[in-house]
């Protein structure tokens, strides 16, 4: 089939080298615009575009899919069907219905729980022990589409959302392929979504960051390893901000939230429920992150001092 493929960051890409590595022939990629990268503002592009140029597919970065120009695009081009894998824009129904198969997508969650924007991250910060992907047909709903396949995987107590997003984006591009294939069969039988809400999960930003000692042990480590990468998660040490980026669920018992109850090659913190967790990983402001005994050989922290305050 003639594919049109629609991604932007680094989730989408196994997604778009398993279509190109196919039978199949991808003919044209939409993605977004180039971004101004990092302290020195780089014009960097997006990871869809700078596989899509190393594959020499046409690339089409639109600023809106609402003026018509993106259709006249794709009407060109003559798609059987439309892949979306976080694209980050909504496509209007011109386009969800022009080409014969329609438009797919790939979403990083078991629908129809986790609807919207971080669905990976939210799994994590919920402490589920199981997640998966799902590859759906697109309808003018946020994801709420009939349920073309699924694939489900365990999350480990300890596995981040960075880590996460790279097995379920290879995962995603397993389930793609196998459901473009029956889609050329038309030996698909699509599974409707029940309605109502079931949670949505909205986009992560900074104001998750601080943590909230008095909250239990198993839901700061949620926090810490849930928001890793980015933003990461937060709490003030003898007056100054750190953030948090690795952590494991500690065997010491607690008792005050947010007292250091053990300080010899290891940071515990006691939480709220007197169970306690160990910091691994941390970055003082303004400084690179580190583990964890490099910043207790340069920094003196009592034991018992209370983290947070």
């Amino acid at each position: 089939m003639n594919i049109v493929f629609m991604g932007t960051p680094d989730f989408a890409v196994p997604c778009l080298e398993q279509l190109i590595n196919s039978k199949h022939k991808v003919i044209g990629v939409f993605t977004q615009s180039d971004k101004k990268v990092g302290r020195k503002q780089i014009i960097t592009p997006p990871p869809v575009k700078i596989t899509a140029v190393q594959n020499n597919i046409p690339v089409f970065q639109p600023v809106t899919l609402r003026n018509g120009e993106a259709l006249e695009i794709i009407q060109q081009l003559k798609p059987d069907l439309i892949v979306v894998v976080a694209y980050g824009k909504i496509l209007p129904k011109e386009i969800l219905d022009f080409a014969e198969h329609g438009c797919i997508n790939v979403h990083g969650s078991l629908l129809p729980k986790y609807r919207g924007a971080a669905p990976i991250q939210q799994s994590v910060l919920n402490g589920d022990e199981e997640t998966g992907v799902c590859v759906i047909q697109m309808n003018e709903g946020i994801d709420t589409g009939d349920i073309l396949l699924s694939k489900k995987t365990g999350i480990g107590i300890n596995e981040t959302s960075a880590q996460l997003f790279d097995r379920l984006s290879v995962l995603g591009a397993d389930a793609l392929l196998e459901a473009v294939e029956l889609i050329e069969k038309d030996a698909l039988n699509p599974v409707p979504q029940p309605a109502g809400d079931y949670g949505y999960a909205s986009m992560i930003d900074k104001s998750m960051c601080g943590i909230d000692w008095s909250r239990t042990a198993f839901e700061i480590h949620n926090q810490i390893r849930g928001l890793q990468n980015w933003p990461v998660a937060s709490t003030v040490l003898n007056g100054k901000n750190v953030k948090i980026h690795k952590s494991v669920l500690s065997s010491e018992t607690g008792n005050e939230a947010g007292k250091i109850v053990n300080n010899k090659n290891v940071l515990t913190v006691s939480c709220g429920d007197g169970k306690c967790i160990d910091i691994l990983e941390i970055q003082p402001d303004g400084k690179k992150k580190m583990d964890i005994k490099s910043f207790l050989a340069g920094n003196k922290i009592e034991l018992n001092t209370i983290i947070g305050e």
